[in-house]
């Protein structure tokens, strides 16, 4: 357990709780912590989903700028790679992963809560992505996984203006998969992750997979990307329990054992 990112597990659900006062910023140790936490994530087989949280009242500011000032050209050079590698460990965890966001997720947090599969929103937040006012430019993903998640056009707008996106606009684009009152985004990520818990874990991971590294490559290759994934499964236990229920009882009612 890190000193600011701690992963909570119950019920199957891993959080990852961010809590470094006041506004989560992501300096250098939180950038490891969250590596740690996701890797303890991908690996604990107990846990089914996970929730990115920054608590009631931030889910991250962004980079510690304080820190990142006295940086010079050779410095970010060899920090910009765990950097990025910090947020993708996130968006490689092999199963579902919601960000839970109240309050603000600038920069760095927002590019946290893109590496995720989906984005729980109060009604009250802000998103955005607002280096270029620092003379700037996102170095966690933000380039990339925003202009994949609501287009290049949509993407240029707010990265070229370092705007803030509310929570409707956010939800309008598809930034957001849902809004909700502040007080209700982790309880309605929870319920949302619980979903995922008695899924079968190996065709959840599959399908992640499948989507995640086909949206890397052609069509093409995309394709047999999914083929191998689909034959795969059928080396687990879980696609015979699936179908063998299906078969006996119709579908919907298969008691998956995650293997």
């Amino acid at each position: 357990m890190g000193e600011f990112v701690r992963l909570e597990v119950e019920d199957g659900i891993g959080t990852i709780r961010l809590d470094r006062p006041k506004m989560n910023a992501l300096n250098i140790q939180v950038q490891e912590e969250i590596r740690e936490a996701a890797a303890e994530a991908g690996a604990r087989t107990d846990v089914k989903a996970v929730i990115v949280w920054g608590g009631d009242r931030v889910f991250a500011a962004g980079a510690d700028i304080k820190q990142m000032q006295t940086m010079s050209y050779t410095d970010m050079v060899e920090r910009s790679v765990p950097l990025m590698s910090s947020i993708t460990s996130v968006a490689r965890i092999p199963k579902p992963v919601i960000a839970a966001i109240t309050g603000y997720a600038l920069g760095g947090g927002c590019e946290l809560a893109l590496a995720c599969d989906f984005r729980v929103v109060a009604d009250d937040a802000k998103l955005g992505q607002p280096e270029i006012l620092l003379g700037i430019i996102p170095g966690a993903g933000g380039t990339q996984r925003l202009s994949r998640l609501v287009g290049a056009s949509r993407a240029k707008e707010i990265i070229f203006s370092g705007r803030f996106v509310d929570a409707q606009e956010a939800q309008a684009i598809g930034l957001a998969d849902k809004v909700v009152p502040a007080a209700d985004v982790y309880d309605t990520a929870r319920t949302w992750a619980a979903t995922f818990v008695g899924g079968p874990t190996y065709a959840v991971r599959a399908a992640k997979e499948a989507i995640d590294r086909g949206l890397e490559v052609d069509l093409e290759t995309g394709l047999e990307i999914e083929r191998l994934l689909f034959a795969s499964l059928f080396a687990t236990r879980d696609r015979e329990i699936g179908m063998a229920s299906f078969v006996e009882q119709g579908p919907g009612k298969a008691q998956f054992e995650g293997r």
